[in-house]
């Protein structure tokens, strides 16, 4: 592969951009119009997955779809959509976008315990204590021992780790299947879980304003994974990754932007230990894979 490294680092940030402006159509939706995380869920996949069909067509339905563990690919999706699903609450609440951001990149840290415990993959001393020191960094964001903290501030935890589960998943079903079925699998069987989710409190959107923020957010979302699809298309995995961390500070903006929210300074230390904790261990399973 031709590694181009603008490229890659131009589509990932293009991500990064379209995601932050996604999350903020999703408070501005819940806060200002009083649409429910289920609902906002519901329709911006299911749009998303129409913007991007001329692309699962590019990967050959037919072909991705052949698979012996459609099970697991139904267990897989499932822990997709509850991550999804805690975010978006923790949107809702709302939660400060600095702080979901912040603790959401926490998701790493508990990939990296699911390795060990359940792929009983040997992760090693050095690995366990980034990961300890990667929660400490989680812990002085979170700050559970102030006044101030709520429980709603756990949402984007629990989405984190529902999404390490589902990354779990990704990389023990990528023995048998290629990543052209994970894909099919996820866009095609994503819709259906959120309609499940949703019916309960389900209500149409009837304002205009409404339907033009989840137009515009499910053809952001479809962007941005096509745009991740194309950073790794274009470079190396390991150049490409740290620049999914600008995530933080694009969202952080947005925030501002949008809502006021100014984080604290603990935002920043704790952001940092947990990024550096993030970049140890995926220097160290780069150095683990070379040797």
């Amino acid at each position: 592969m031709n590694h181009h490294p603008i490229q890659g680092a131009s589509w990932m940030l293009a991500a990064g951009v379209a995601f932050a402006i996604v999350n903020n159509f999703a408070q501005i939706a819940s806060i200002h119009f009083g649409v429910t995380s289920t609902t906002f869920a519901l329709f911006q996949y299911a749009i998303a997955l129409f913007a991007i069909l001329p692309y699962l067509r590019t990967l050959g339905i037919r072909k991705s779809l052949k698979t012996q563990h459609f099970g697991w690919h139904l267990f897989r999706i499932f822990l997709s959509v509850i991550g999804i699903q805690l975010w978006l609450w923790a949107l809702a609440y709302p939660v400060p976008i600095w702080q979901g951001i912040a603790l959401l990149m926490t998701s790493p840290l508990f990939a990296t315990i699911g390795s060990g415990l359940l792929l009983k993959e040997n992760v090693g001393k050095a690995r366990w204590i980034a990961t300890i020191t990667g929660f400490i960094g989680a812990m002085i964001i979170l700050e559970p021992w102030s006044d101030t903290f709520t429980w709603a501030t756990l949402l984007p935890v629990g989405a984190a780790f529902f999404w390490a589960a589902y990354s779990l998943m990704v990389k023990k079903m990528s023995v048998n299947d290629p990543p052209s079925t994970m894909v099919v699998y996820l866009l095609l069987l994503i819709t259906p879980f959120n309609i499940v989710l949703a019916l309960p409190t389900f209500s149409m959107p009837s304002d205009w304003n409404v339907w033009a923020i989840l137009l515009l957010a499910g053809a952001l979302t479809a962007l941005a994974q096509w745009a991740i699809v194309k950073a790794y298309a274009v470079a190396d995995a390991s150049f490409v990754q740290p620049f999914d961390h600008a995530k933080l500070p694009l969202n952080v903006f947005a925030g501002w932007l949008v809502f006021g929210w100014v984080p604290p300074g603990r935002l920043w230390l704790g952001a940092a230990i947990i990024i550096a904790s993030i970049a140890f261990i995926t220097h160290w399973e780069a150095k683990r894979k070379i040797t």
